[in-house]
């Protein structure tokens, strides 16, 4: 299983904006389209 992570470098750790996790890419595109279309976001595997 993975999880697609986009990181809000201009955030300090620990604001909520900082890191976004999404269960999908469908679900980042969507967010991203609204809120940060230059943004990236990378694959990350979730350890079980």
């Amino acid at each position: 299983m993975t999880v697609f992570v986009y990181v809000n470098t201009s955030k300090q750790v620990g604001d909520p904006e900082h890191i976004k996790v999404f269960a999908n890419v469908d679900a980042a595109e969507k967010w991203f389209e609204k809120n940060d279309p230059e943004g990236v976001v990378f694959e990350y595997e979730v350890l079980e």
